[in-house]
């Protein structure tokens, strides 16, 4: 019985040290994918991935101490989650709202608290970012930059406002045209004026080869139509 005891004894030990190490091992992991996702930074201009797509951020905004990203409604539909990744590991958000046709735009609620949603846009790998402070409409004229992510970071002007476009998809209207070309890919890239946001792309004609034009969708709409603010 004595000899019983001991045995007994023994393997309650070992299931504690077995269990303690698990539980250790499982915290460890836990840690470092915190930590992976609090490296993760979100911001305009940057892609976010969803099951069979990918679409360009185009800003940032809020409602109270919830946080949005504005992407184009037609990449977006039929999207749900989205992911920081193209492996899909790091997820971010949901989609709360798709307009498209008639409009071209779709809200993404951010739900990760671990990564970071600045207010600002990437200009591109190795140009930094620029702050955006607020948006407005465009007025013919007026100076303007986009972010394409093939395209990348160009400068023209405002053309045109209140345009309507048939995407052979649907027909949109309200737009804004420049006379910045894009390319293929570049849907979704945002398109601001100093440290304005004036809306993001959504079509063009041409290319940055030949030459060529863009349209926008005006982000003040997408705000307005949601309740949201720049930060």
């Amino acid at each position: 019985m004595r000899l019983l005891r001991v045995v007994v004894r023994a393997v309650v030990v070992l299931a504690l040290l077995f269990g303690g190490s698990v539980a250790v091992g499982s915290a460890a992991h836990a840690g470092e994918r915190a930590g992976r996702e609090a490296a993760v930074v979100v911001r305009g201009g940057d892609t976010l991935y969803s099951a069979g797509t990918r679409c360009t951020v185009g800003f940032n905004a809020r409602s109270g101490s919830t946080l949005y990203a504005f992407v184009s409604g037609r990449c977006a539909q039929g999207a749900n989650t989205w992911y920081a990744d193209a492996a899909l590991t790091v997820s971010v958000g949901v989609t709360v709202g798709v307009s498209f046709p008639g409009n071209d735009y779709a809200t993404v609620r951010y739900t990760n608290t671990a990564v970071t949603y600045p207010g600002e846009v990437s200009l591109g790998a190795g140009a930094g970012t620029r702050d955006i402070s607020g948006a407005a409409n465009p007025v013919i004229g007026q100076s303007l930059c986009h972010v394409g992510r093939v395209g990348g970071y160009r400068c023209g002007s405002v053309q045109a406002v209140n345009v309507t476009v048939n995407y052979g998809g649907g027909v949109v209207s309200g737009l804004f045209r420049s006379t910045i070309c894009s390319e293929p890919g570049d849907t979704g890239g945002p398109a601001f004026s100093g440290g304005i946001a004036l809306g993001v792309i959504v079509g063009g004609s041409g290319n940055c080869s030949s030459g060529g034009f863009t349209y926008y969708q005006p982000v003040v709409e997408w705000l307005s139509a949601y309740g949201l603010s720049i930060y």
